[in-house]
């Protein structure tokens, strides 16, 4: 029995050695960021079945796969006709053009004028207007996002969108399949039994659990008419409306948009409506043309990690390097990458005005301490460091200069560069700057800022614990 045992334990072990083995060289074999790639071989060998059981759910690449074939995306582009302007035709600064051309090679982003923009930092009022824009809808509902709650914010959408089935519209839900975890399934059927399509992005489901549960759509985008746009940070549920708790508010930033903006949001829905479907059953809506008379620039940015390149983090990288007078910065989550770091130490040093403003306290303990990792770096290069007090930050935003702002999901860290399905609004304009800029002091009137002597004064388990998320950032 013993003999038995033994080559139960022999045989086990062998197999988990040659597992082990195998995904170390698949990991090596992808060419991934060197700290990441040692991140997870020092996971894999130091934290026995653990570190499979991550690798094999959180850590494996999708790069060089594709929602839809090149082919129907350039059927897509054809038949849409996405409204753009010739950048060369326009009397706009040579890095802000950079900055287009390199959008536009990442996720065939066209740069558009003709539009409006009205900004939120409200639940409150971006779901007034929400609420009020999709009673008026008289064609078409199309609606994106990461978490739509089956609480009373969620209940009372979910009852609009019903009644505009009801009356003859078009109307189509993506929710993502994990950030709506908590919402009940027959939430979602009931919409569907009414008439509005519902589709769950990226379906946790076995066998395929490992396959899915890491890639999630973290975007909100609803288009309305074809005509009306929402972008933002702002998913469906209570908090966002009313705060965490009692006295604590939820902070956060959300556009609404008018104008040929509105049908790059509409590509980027029907891209993820059609998400691993048959490709003949594309749809290609037309959306009426619309003048504004506006001057207002625009380009939308999305990224996932079917994409050959980090879209978002090249943006963000392309847009930080130019700065020449100020950089703003808020995220809920601060996990830059090696190369967003030394751009912002670099500008710090170079006195240009770099902040950065995260959450007193976040909603993600772990995450928190990870970004407080970052913290002594930026301090000491003259970065100026803020910890917003009232409530928990959620916005996500750059403001660079005088003239462009990045805003919308993407948060500043590995998860929305690497693994989620994101989308950002670069916006070239100086009113918007200044509107940005104004929020942005408003909100620092309510942080305390950090100084080096004070941070390293900080409790000694607090330090360690930095230490100790930091080592894992990079697969957080």
């Amino acid at each position: 029995m013993a003999s038995v045992n033994y080559w139960i334990v022999f045989i086990f072990n062998v197999v988990y050695a040659v597992t082990i083995i195998s995904c170390i060289v698949v990991v090596l074999k992808e060419n991934r960021n060197p700290i990441r790639s040692l991140a997870w071989v020092i996971a894999l060998i130091f934290l026995p079945i653990v570190g499979l059981v991550f690798y094999l759910f959180f850590g494996r690449s999708l790069k060089g796969e594709h929602m839809i074939s090149r082919h129907n995306k350039r059927r897509m582009i054809s038949r849409m006709a996405p409204r753009h302007v010739n950048i060369n035709t326009l009397d706009i600064p040579a890095a802000d053009k950079n900055l287009i051309k390199l959008a536009r090679s990442l996720s065939s982003s066209f740069y558009t004028v003709n539009n409006r923009i009205e900004i939120f930092t409200t639940g409150a009022e971006k779901f007034e207007a929400l609420k009020r824009d999709l009673r008026a809808a008289r064609k078409s509902i199309y609606l994106q996002y990461y978490i739509f709650s089956d609480d009373s914010t969620g209940q009372e959408i979910s009852d609009i969108l019903i009644a505009k089935a009801r009356e003859g519209l078009e109307v189509k839900v993506i929710y993502d399949h994990v950030g709506s975890f908590s919402a009940r399934s027959r939430f979602f059927k009931r919409m569907s039994e009414n008439g509005v399509e519902t589709h769950p992005f990226f379906r946790v489901t076995f066998p395929q659990l490992a396959n899915r549960i890491n890639w999630r759509n973290h975007r909100k985008i609803v288009v309305i008419d074809g005509e009306i746009g929402y972008l933002g940070g702002m998913n469906i549920a209570d908090r966002y409306q009313y705060g965490v708790s009692e006295g604590k508010a939820w902070r956060d930033t959300h556009f609404r948009l008018h104008g040929d903006i509105v049908e790059s949001l509409l590509y980027s829905f029907i891209v993820d409506w059609n998400f691993k479907n048959n490709p003949e059953s594309i749809e290609y809506p037309k959306v009426a043309p619309i003048t504004l008379r506006n001057n207002i620039g625009m380009q939308l940015v999305t990224s996932g990690p079917l994409d050959s390149w980090d879209n978002q983090s090249l943006c963000f990288l392309k847009a930080i390097s130019t700065a020449t007078k100020s950089i703003y910065i808020q995220t809920p989550y601060f996990l830059p990458t090696d190369a967003l770091q030394h751009a912002l130490e670099a500008a710090a040093m170079s006195k240009i005005d770099v902040r950065i403003m995260i959450p007193g306290k976040s909603d993600s303990r772990m995450l928190q301490y990870a970004g407080y990792s970052f913290v002594t770096q930026c301090l000491r290069a003259g970065i100026k460091v803020y910890l917003y007090n009232p409530g928990m930050l959620h916005a996500k935003g750059i403001i660079i200069d005088e003239n462009i702002v990045i805003a919308g999901s993407t948060n500043f860290d590995y998860r929305s560069f690497e693994n989620n399905f994101e989308c950002s609004l670069i916006i070239y304009d100086r009113d918007v700057n200044r509107q940005m800029r104004d929020i942005f002091f408003s909100d620092i009137s309510q942080c305390t800022k950090l100084t080096f002597s004070a941070w390293k004064g900080r409790p000694l388990l607090q330090r360690g614990l930095e230490s100790v998320v930091r080592l894992v950032s990079p697969i957080l």
